[in-house]
């Protein structure tokens, strides 16, 4: 059995826990966070991410607030974030914030912003 990869960079994929919403919704939410992110990220992180088989990571947030202090966090270190605003056309009233996508990035930088959240 091969050995399993390592991967030195990755996107962090953050959705809301308290926004009831079905799993194909969460799903939707999460796609638009990880291209959100991915388009601002820089051009050597895209590249290096991409080539080693763009690993994600989907996380849960209590709140809507742990999504914004998050993004001020990865603002800070530099990381390319997208904070997600439903449009509120099928399941959730417009304007409700939903997710929020971050990197790609080095795991190390995202694990220490990340790190006290569950995995969904």
């Amino acid at each position: 059995m091969a050995d399993e990869p390592t991967f030195r960079y990755k996107q962090c994929l953050i959705i809301r826990n308290d926004v009831r919403m079905s799993c194909g919704k969460k799903c939707a939410q999460v796609a638009h966070a990880s291209i959100g992110a991915y388009e601002h990220a820089d051009k050597n992180l895209k590249k290096a991410w991409y080539s080693e088989g763009q690993k994600k990571v989907v996380l849960k947030a209590d709140n809507e607030r742990t999504l914004h202090e998050l993004r001020v966090i990865a603002d800070h270190a530099g990381i390319s974030a997208s904070l997600i605003q439903d449009a509120g056309m099928t399941e959730i009233p417009p304007g409700t914030i939903t997710a929020l996508g971050l990197g790609p990035a080095k795991s190390e930088d995202l694990d220490r912003i990340t790190g006290n959240l569950t995995l969904l």
